[in-house]
């Protein structure tokens, strides 16, 4: 599997991201976010989950809409919804708005799949 591989099946499926630092450790090549940027990700992610449930759910629900969507950008979507979870504590900004900012992607017309 590849870097990009391994990061988006942790993402999809919800898997520590202080695991995947360690993994890619062993692999050389460089990812999108340093380690401390990953630890803090994955803080954030279990901080909304205790304290946003809903919010939690209906991101990862929007990931997965931006996989059945389809628009080309597969290797994109992983590392703008860390991104965007990273908004809601590093740059409070409330976790509702980024959701619907995050959602609101869904409806941008540009595919450019094979």
């Amino acid at each position: 599997m590849t870097l990009i591989e391994i990061f988006t099946d942790h993402i999809r499926n919800r898997k520590s991201l202080k695991t995947y630092v360690e993994i890619r450790k062993t692999i050389p090549t460089r990812g999108e976010f340093n380690d401390e940027t990953l630890i803090q990700a994955e803080e954030d992610l279990q901080r909304l989950k205790q304290e946003d449930e809903e919010i939690y759910e209906l991101m990862y629900e929007t990931l997965e809409a931006y996989y059945a969507q389809d628009a080309g950008h597969y290797v994109e979507y992983p590392i703008n919804f860390v991104r965007e979870i990273l908004k809601i504590y590093q740059c409070n900004v409330p976790a509702k708005k980024v959701y619907e900012q995050y959602k609101r992607g869904l409806d941008h017309h540009i595919h450019d799949s094979c």
